[in-house]
């Protein structure tokens, strides 16, 4: 039974996250009410209260969700002792393509992670941290290999990369970058600069 009850919440918890893609990116962020979405995912306004207390909050599940994503992508498709170029460049660009893949939801979704409201900066920091670690681990086995220095602080490494993909996502959005394979080829350029002064030195 309770396994039952488990599957009709996440289906609830679903619906509400499918709906919010879907308005957030027709409508906007500001201009979608709790009622909306209410409406779409074909539910009572009083039950997404009790899986999420703000629309902010609906929009960071996106985040923690994005996050899971990662970790299996990168354990399902990239081999453990790949090169850390590929893994950022594979990361970042299964990254791209989730916030892309609907235009307005992805500006939202990125403006509320980088420039939280109030009422979620606990929220996102938390989040935020989970991101970070998630850099730091793969930077970590990159060092073990010999493939990034030791002397560097890993959280600003983190900082640096996400700051490069941010410049490129910026870029997709005002049409500098028309294509996904653009993106990719500036990324590749950009990551492939930063290593270059990243690797150890040869005795």
């Amino acid at each position: 039974m309770s396994g039952l009850r488990e599957q009709k919440k996440q289906k609830t918890r679903t619906a509400i996250m499918e709906a919010a893609f879907t308005l957030f990116g027709e409508r906007g962020y500001e201009n979608t009410s709790i009622s909306a979405l209410a409406k779409a995912a074909g539910i009572g306004k009083g039950t997404i209260y009790s899986y999420f207390s703000s629309k902010s909050e609906i929009l960071l599940a996106f985040c923690e969700d994005e996050l899971d994503c990662l970790h299996l992508e990168l354990q399902r498709t990239i081999p453990a002792d790949a090169p850390l170029e590929e893994k950022l460049l594979h990361v970042f660009m299964y990254e791209f393509r989730y916030v892309t893949k609907n235009k307005g939801f992805g500006r939202t979704l990125m403006r509320e992670l980088i420039f939280p409201k109030e009422l979620t900066t606990e929220k996102s920091r938390q989040i935020e941290e989970q991101f970070i670690q998630f850099f730091v681990l793969m930077f970590t086995e990159a060092q073990e290999r010999g493939q990034l220095r030791r002397d560097i602080d890993l959280t600003l490494t983190c900082g640096h990369f996400y700051a490069l993909y941010l410049m490129a996502l910026s870029a997709w959005h005002s049409g500098r970058l028309p294509s996904e394979e653009d993106v990719r080829a500036a990324l590749q350029v950009m990551f492939r600069q930063a290593l270059s002064g990243l690797q150890p030195k040869k005795a």
